[in-house]
């Protein structure tokens, strides 16, 4: 569903007729960003703590990554009132396109650093790994989430 940045609501203290499509950009990765860190994190941390191979730790932390990303932008749109059926189709298309890139990114990030192979979480790697990933993350997604709230594929809501 299609919108008008006019619909967009954004965060206090930044009306829709002063808020640039960069500050919604920002605000809008910045929320992405929540999401997807709290799966990615409860991902990777399954996974090594079960010993999982990298591949398996990295799947698990993208469809967690994609399952958290998905809640917290269907959770305003629910409170507003939509159905989630409604919420989901309204924002299916830009919440799936920000959080690939963003999981994209995140993963490559923490698998370069080495923090999805260690043996624990208490290996430093993992955290510097995982604390790598985060601004990757953000990085990568912030110019999709640009693209779709300046062409109208994305509202930006909480």
């Amino acid at each position: 569903m299609q919108t008008t940045h006019a619909h967009h609501h954004v965060h206090a203290g930044h009306g829709a007729a002063t808020a640039s499509p960069a500050r919604l950009s920002v605000s809008a990765t910045l929320h992405c960003l929540a999401g997807c860190a709290i799966g990615e994190f409860m991902g990777l941390a399954v996974g090594v703590s079960l010993g999982l191979s990298p591949w398996t730790t990295m799947a698990l932390a993208t469809v967690l990554g994609f399952l958290s990303g998905y809640a917290l932008g269907l959770l305003p749109l629910v409170r507003q009132g939509m159905s989630v059926g409604q919420a989901l189709r309204t924002i299916w298309l830009g919440e799936t396109l920000s959080i690939a890139a963003m999981e994209l990114a995140m993963n490559l990030t923490d698998y370069h650093v080495g923090g999805i192979a260690v043996a624990s979480m208490l290996d430093p790697r993992f955290w510097i790994g995982y604390a790598a990933a985060l601004p990757a993350g953000f990085v990568v997604a912030w110019p999709v989430n640009y693209w779709l709230l300046k062409n109208n594929f994305k509202q930006h809501r909480h």
